[in-house]
């Protein structure tokens, strides 16, 4: 299986958002899973946030040497799943990859329930981008519960 994360910019949201998983899924055992982020918007290569890096760091994950990536239809094509952190970056997908719409979903709905198609606005995990530290906590916190839930909808599927 293969996981594709995507955000504005690849340097916050879903950077953290594949981090997070890699760690969860070693954890939780979960094997066979590649897993990537990418933007869409290019940033040319940005590094990551270092506020990111720092949020990432205090939860003990360790991260060095990102820098963002615009998704590309080669990721989309290879992605089984592309889970976003807007409503609007859901509808960028949709636009320019129409292929995609049936396997991108919205993550924060994980956090309650396997595969919700029912959106709304507060589905969305907002860009703590260069906001204090404790929006970059509680974007933190948003990801990780939704990942949390994600694995276990994965592995409700794999038993």
């Amino acid at each position: 299986m293969k996981i594709l994360f995507v955000c504005t910019a690849n340097i916050c949201r879903s950077f953290m958002a594949e981090h997070i998983f890699k760690k969860i899924s070693v954890e939780k055992g979960l094997a066979g899973i590649s897993v990537m982020s990418a933007a869409v918007l290019d940033m040319k290569g940005a590094p990551a946030d270092p506020k990111a890096v720092e949020i990432l760091s205090e939860n003990g994950i360790y991260v060095s040497g990102h820098n963002s990536k615009l998704v590309t239809r080669d990721m989309v094509a290879a992605a089984d799943m592309i889970l976003v952190m807007t409503n609007l970056h859901k509808d960028k997908i949709a636009d320019n990859y129409p292929e995609a719409k049936d396997k991108t979903f919205l993550l924060k709905p994980f956090s309650i329930s396997c595969f919700n198609r029912d959106y709304n606005d507060f589905d969305d995990i907002k860009d703590p981008y260069k906001l204090s530290n404790h929006h970059y906590r509680f974007c933190f916190d948003e990801i990780y519960i939704s990942i949390e839930g994600l694995i276990k909808c994965i592995q409700d599927v794999e038993s």
